[in-house]
């Protein structure tokens, strides 16, 4: 292959074998489908990029807006999933305004300000804000930017009490009354987001070849994380017994063909809302809640946090802490305190004499 380069462009494969290049300055991506390396299109798009980048002119140094540049540059930010940089991107360009705050000036107060402000987009919007920026300083303070992370400890805002949950776990009866009435074309897909904790679009999307000998081997589309989990018995006997279609696709859709998100969802909510007037299942269903499902299910049977994370494919704890959250550990604590107890009595207790 010939050797392309473009001066303030980074062209390399990343770890999946995958050929990416990205400007340098802003990180913004060059869809090598549509613009293939070395041809008219894709040097054309470069040129235009770096257009854009030099109109929008350089940030001062030692601002936020410069600390943004340099972390969308760098390997932290280029390696991630498009969906979570296009995420990331979202929070920079709402930061557009005040980019040119120097880093000096950053401090908890200041931090807590900005995601206040950012709560008249919503409760989550704001806490997303907040986290972005905290990546950012904890990366910035790594390479000598700042000399702290004035976002580590400053709190997400909390949840209205009373305020219903989004993707809430599923009850046992739901799961029950949902596969019972699923659609066999459906039934494929719902129970491998019941059974594995994959979300709608890597369940829907997952190959048929990555599926075999019973194991599920794949990674997330938002995170890249490796993703192992051997198929229990129920999803195995329901995957066999499902249609038989030619998609490259593990599930598929009525006629034979792999399932897009949009096509499942309205094929979904006819079925939830009869469920529903039915009593079968409660209020705010959704595809997306059978993922929190499967971490509270592995929460209630022990399983520690770095454990739901892995089997989630999250790169930290915090999520798979989220996830989890709702468990009822009432009857793993009631062992954990057995066990203790038995092992106070057996081998820790000492005869307190009386005093006085």
């Amino acid at each position: 292959m010939t050797r392309v380069s473009v001066k303030g462009f980074k062209i390399f494969t990343d770890r999946h074998g995958k050929l990416r290049c990205y400007h340098r300055a802003t990180g913004t991506a060059i869809d090598l489908i549509e613009a293939p390396l070395g041809s008219a299109e894709f040097f054309a798009e470069c040129a235009r990029i770096a257009a854009l980048n030099k109109a929008a002119g350089t940030p001062k140094p030692g601002t936020l807006g410069m600390l943004i540049v340099a972390y969308r540059g760098h390997d932290a930010f280029t390696s991630l999933a498009k969906r979570t940089r296009d995420d990331y991107q979202r929070v920079f360009d709402y930061l557009k305004p005040i980019d040119g705050t120097a880093l000096s000036k950053f401090n908890r107060p200041l931090v807590v300000r900005i995601r206040d402000t950012a709560a008249k987009r919503g409760r989550r919007f704001a806490n997303y804000v907040k986290a972005v920026l905290s990546i950012i300083f904890g990366w910035g303070v790594e390479r000598d930017y700042l000399k702290f992370n004035p976002a580590e400890k400053v709190k997400n805002i909390r949840r209205p009490k009373g305020l219903p949950q989004s993707n809430r776990p599923w009850s046992d009866e739901e799961r029950h009354a949902v596969l019972e009435k699923a659609p066999a074309h459906m039934k494929p897909a719902i129970a491998v987001m019941m059974f594995t904790g994959l979300g709608p679009k890597d369940a829907l999307t997952l190959p048929r070849s990555f599926y075999r000998d019973g194991d599920i081997a794949t990674r997330r589309s938002k995170t890249g994380e490796p993703v192992f989990w051997p198929a229990p018995a129920e999803l195995r006997i329901i995957l066999a017994a499902g249609p038989k279609h030619e998609a490259i696709t593990l599930c598929a859709n009525s006629d034979g063909t792999p399932w897009t998100e949009s096509g499942f969802r309205a094929s979904w909510r006819p079925i939830r809302i009869r469920l529903e007037n039915a009593g079968s299942i409660g209020p705010g269903l959704t595809m997306y809640g059978l993922r929190h499902t499967v971490a509270v299910i592995l929460r209630e049977s022990g399983c520690d946090e770095r454990t739901i994370a892995d089997a989630l494919g999250q790169k930290t704890i915090e999520m798979a802490r989220h996830y989890a959250e709702g468990a009822d550990l009432k009857p793993k604590m009631r062992g954990v305190v057995a066990s203790f107890d038995a092992e106070l009595n057996r081998r820790r207790t000492k005869t307190v004499k009386p005093t006085g």
